[in-house]
């Protein structure tokens, strides 16, 4: 049996295959940058060890976070607790690996939230104009008076605690970065032939934005994340230290921190481990950043 395939389809199936093409080859080139770029590839490294522990936390553990042994309390580091244990006797190692995971989760969360709010409302702001982006910016304006924490801490405060809710305490402060991104890449882009002929074709505003306009303002909003998450992390340490955050006995860095000031003084890997832990993600997710946002930008291809 012969399929007969017209001209049309033709064309069409020449264009879908250079268009894969095209994304294969731009994929493999800005990975080929990132590989160049060292400080780039450390922060890469530091984030997936981070990851494989704490995502692996019931296989690199092997105490359970919340058993408690008083007759083991204030343990130094040694081959049987790595990283000794805390004033209930609890093995600090256990809790670092656990508490990574509330820590990410909740900063995964929190950015996933605060971009999305930002990418719709900065591309609306960004591609209409006029009344609407007055508007949207004067809200802008507003979150931006309030300094960061002390917004998060007012809604914290507000909502009260737990994961869910330190997310969005922190989410929230984090709307107006990802919506001054997006709108002024979206300007950039709104006088492009390809939206002029979107326009043409006779697509509506609300498709033009959504097809054709948020896809093209990934790539700096990838940065943004890398980058959000660390601040994020930082914040969410914060919340829980004053007590705002994830509350105990559900490990978390900061509320882990928080524990062990007490004790600074008499222990001092009580205090230093989840300064660290917290140190190291910062440092990686900062350097990943940098090291996205140089690969991402084509003018540096060479």
């Amino acid at each position: 049996m012969t399929v007969r395939v017209t001209k049309s389809q033709q064309q069409k199936f020449n264009e879908d295959m250079a268009m894969v093409a095209r994304k294969k080859s731009r994929g493999s080139d800005i990975w080929r940058r990132l590989l160049r770029n060292r400080l780039g590839m450390v922060g890469f490294v530091i984030v997936v060890i981070l990851l494989v522990l704490i995502i692996g936390a019931d296989v690199f553990a092997k105490h359970n976070y919340a058993m408690q042994v008083f007759d083991n309390r204030f343990a130094y580091p040694s081959w049987n607790n790595l990283l000794g244990t805390d004033n209930l006797g609890r093995d600090l190692w256990a809790r670092m690996l656990h508490g990574g995971r509330i820590s990410l989760l909740v900063a995964v969360f929190a950015v996933f939230l605060s971009s999305t709010i930002g990418i719709i409302l900065g591309a609306i702001a960004g591609y209409t104009g006029g009344k609407t982006d007055l508007i949207i910016m004067r809200f802008c304006d507003i979150l931006m008076a309030i300094p960061t924490l002390l917004l998060a801490v007012a809604v914290a405060f507000t909502l009260g605690t737990g994961p869910v809710n330190t997310a969005i305490a922190i989410a929230i402060p984090g709307i107006t970065p990802s919506l001054r991104l997006i709108r002024s890449t979206v300007m950039s882009l709104k006088g492009n032939e390809f939206i002029e002929a979107a326009r043409a074709s006779g697509s509506r505003h609300i498709r033009v934005i959504f097809v054709h306009v948020i896809p093209n303002t990934i790539a700096p909003l990838i940065v943004n994340a890398s980058l959000g998450i660390s601040g994020s992390i930082m914040a969410i340490s914060g919340l829980s230290f004053v007590n705002l955050g994830v509350q105990p006995p559900t490990p978390e860095w900061g509320s882990i921190l928080a524990n062990g000031r007490t004790y600074l003084l008499d222990f001092w890997p009580i205090v230093v481990f989840p300064a660290t832990f917290i140190a190291l993600t910062l440092f990686g997710f900062n350097l990943l950043g940098d090291g996205l946002r140089d690969a991402l930008d084509p003018r540096l291809k060479d």
